[in-house]
């Protein structure tokens, strides 16, 4: 087995390792809906919080971000000037959410940016995807944070280096206080078809103009 089909195979076994862990997870999480929904009679309602962080180095400079909950596009922007790349925290969502499943997809374009020796970099753009399934409980709120950030080390090609972590931060909340759901930044537009469709972990690739 050569070197690129081994790193083709690691990679299929990494996200088949985090769709196992999800698949649990989410199991865990509907059964802590149901117990809370028993004990604590369903009456409370339920909060969500998304954010968006990004941790690239300025190898990387962000040029489009587009997040999609629930099939709906709660944030769509792109910018080439580099006012997008400086915003390294992007809230994204706040308010009241249905009990039960729900998905966030994001999909995001960076442009290689790069000078002297490195200039070559100018010439690659990257794509990177990915999505996240969470459920709301009864009673409580979930913060979920995606970060954006470069794995690997030095020896690390380039177009696999990005990638999308996602976080998740669950807590109680005073009754009453759920709100009618939101956007919190950027402009509401309609997703592309297939823009931020990929499964539940992280995608990335690099390709040169």
């Amino acid at each position: 087995m050569n070197g690129a089909t081994y790193a083709v195979r690691l990679r299929d076994l990494e996200q088949q390792v985090d769709e196992l862990k999800d698949h649990v997870r989410r199991s865990h999480t509907r059964l802590a809906l149901l117990s809370d929904t028993i004990l604590g009679g369903g009456t409370a309602g339920s909060r969500s919080e998304v954010d968006f962080k990004n941790e690239m180095s300025s190898a990387f400079l962000l040029t489009r971000a587009l997040v999609v909950i629930d099939g709906q596009a709660q944030y769509n922007r792109q910018d080439d000037s580099g006012a997008l790349a400086d915003q390294k925290e992007i809230p994204i969502f706040s308010g009241s959410m249905p009990p039960g499943d729900h998905t966030i997809q994001i999909a995001l374009t960076f442009q290689g940016n790069g000078y002297g020796v490195f200039s070559y970099l100018r010439g690659y753009k990257f794509d990177v995807k990915s999505s996240h399934a969470f459920t709301a409980i009864e009673g409580k709120t979930v913060t979920i944070t995606a970060t954006a950030y470069e794995k690997g080390g030095v020896t690390t090609p380039l177009e696999q280096r990005p990638t999308i972590e996602w976080q998740e931060k669950l807590q109680a909340f005073a009754p009453g206080a759920a709100a009618a759901g939101q956007a919190r930044g950027g402009s509401v537009a309609p997703a592309a078809p297939g823009a931020a469709s990929a499964p539940s972990g992280a995608a990335a690739g690099g390709d040169k103009k």
